[in-house]
Parts: C-alpha cells; structure tokens; sequence
C-alpha cells in the first residue's frame, strides 16, 4: 500500500474534507523553550499533525545533545495542503507529517538516474551523515534517501 494511500486510511483525506482532518490530527504545537533557544531559526509554535509531536520533540533534542542542530539554517514548513510537486499525489505535508528544512540549500531534483544518485546526492544534499542519522534514529524517513527523487530538505515520520 502506498504511503497516500495508508495516510488517508489513518487520518481521512485532508484535500476533501480539511475541517474535519484537522480537528481530529492536527495541533499547535509549542516547541519547548530549551530548543527553541538553542535553534532560534524554528518558530515557536508548528501547526502540525499530533502523532509528530513527540517524535519531533525527540530528534531536536537529540540535534541539540549532539551538536549538530548548528547545521539548521532554515524551518520552510510542514503543513500545506497540496500535491507533491510534479506528480498527482498528495503530499505528506498535507497530513502535517512532514518538515522542510533548509530549502535553498537542498533543491528538489525529479528523475535521478540510479548511476548518478550517489553523484548527485553529495552536490545537492547538504547535511552531514550524521545529522541525517539522527533523524532516521528517531523514526523519521529522510527524501536525502529517496532512490528517484533528491529532497534533502525533506523530512517525514515513518508511519
């Protein structure tokens, strides 16, 4: 089942009926003051889908343990109801599972040629291996991963 498909089992389809959807998933959340201190790019609050409240709280505070928030230079979103850019499939940013960030350092590239993935992935994809780790650590799945698509900005939980 594909993830579109096992998001609009879980939480109902955002695109057809919004108020609905987020009156049951989604929340404000208030990003502890101890990170946002640490990491003063993120607003202090994100509308986002409940379910990643703990696992978000978790991988900022391991970025900040480690160091490794320093590479944070900006929050560029998470919940927006539309298609993934490109495609007819609705985008996990549309169930408030998914984050952007440091957009201008990380473009989307469509169509990655699996004998230039590797090329491309070192020119375009901006963040340590290390900052990277800790989010897949923290059960997030990185678009850096992704086989046909480059979205090193891209970070969402695995559901």
């Amino acid at each position: 089942m594909s993830k579109q498909r096992r998001c609009i089992a879980k939480f109902g389809d955002p695109t057809k009926d919004r108020a609905t959807f987020e009156k049951r998933h989604m929340v404000l959340y208030d990003i502890p003051d101890d990170i946002n201190k640490v990491i003063p790019v993120l607003p202090n609050r994100i509308y986002c889908n409940k379910v990643i409240v703990e696992p978000l709280t978790n991988v900022l505070n391991d970025l900040v343990i480690s160091g490794l928030y320093k590479e944070i230079k900006t929050y560029d979103g998470c919940f927006n109801i539309r298609k993934s850019r490109g495609t007819n499939v609705i985008s996990m940013h549309s169930f408030g599972i998914a984050i952007d960030m440091n957009a201008a350092w990380n473009p989307l590239l469509r169509g990655v040629h699996p004998n230039k993935r590797s090329e491309l992935r070192k020119e375009y994809v901006k963040w340590s291996e290390k900052f990277l780790d800790v989010w897949r650590r923290n059960g997030w799945e990185c678009g850096a991963d992704w086989n046909t698509v480059l979205d090193g900005m891209h970070f969402e939980i695995k559901l």
